[in-house]
């Protein structure tokens, strides 16, 4: 099914239900995989993409189509999981990158997390850089977006995203390279 065919679907009372179905088919894996990047924890990722869902179908009517359905999609999960980390944070009184070093921690304790030391290693280089930086990182280098699609999702220009990755590069094989 053709995209825009997808969303006049969603924004129709009676096929809503079905095409959200077809939505959450195409999109859940990838939505997941994004989430998780970002708040590591398996638990917290489910809650988060159900918050994404959530937040997609009631807002689907808004939706102008002056992006990709997945880029509107993406935003959506970043703009969740930022504001999950944030109130996380805040709730334990940490700053956000207190609330990194706990996230690490726990990641090593995770029954979910399969990876081996490097990549262990990886997560902390990335838990070290800033905020963009990381969203940047984590888009271009594990979703393999393009520069094009991350400056819809995170209305920034291409220039400032080439930046931002080459320096995260840069940080993290630093990081890597010193630990």
């Amino acid at each position: 099914m053709e995209e825009h065919q997808l969303i006049q679907q969603l924004k129709n009372e009676k096929t809503r239900n079905n095409a959200f179905k077809e939505l959450i088919n195409l999109y859940q894996e990838r939505l997941y995989w994004h989430i998780r990047r970002m708040v590591l924890s398996h638990d917290d990722t489910d809650d988060v993409l159900q918050n994404t869902f959530i937040k997609i179908y009631k807002n689907i009517h808004n939706f102008k189509e002056e992006s990709a359905l997945f880029s509107w999609m993406y935003r959506i999960a970043t703009n969740e999981a930022i504001t999950f980390l944030n109130k996380k944070a805040k709730l334990k009184g940490f700053s956000s990158d207190e609330m990194q070093e706990v996230m690490i921690t726990n990641l090593q304790a995770d029954e979910y997390f399969d990876g081996d030391e490097i990549q262990l290693k990886l997560q902390q280089a990335i838990s070290k850089l800033p905020e963009k930086q990381r969203l940047v990182f984590n888009m271009k280098y594990f979703d393999d977006l393009k520069y094009e699609e991350i400056s819809e999702i995170l209305s920034t220009s291409i220039g400032a995203l080439k930046a931002s990755y080459h320096h995260a590069v840069k940080k993290i094989e630093e990081y890597i390279t010193n630990h």
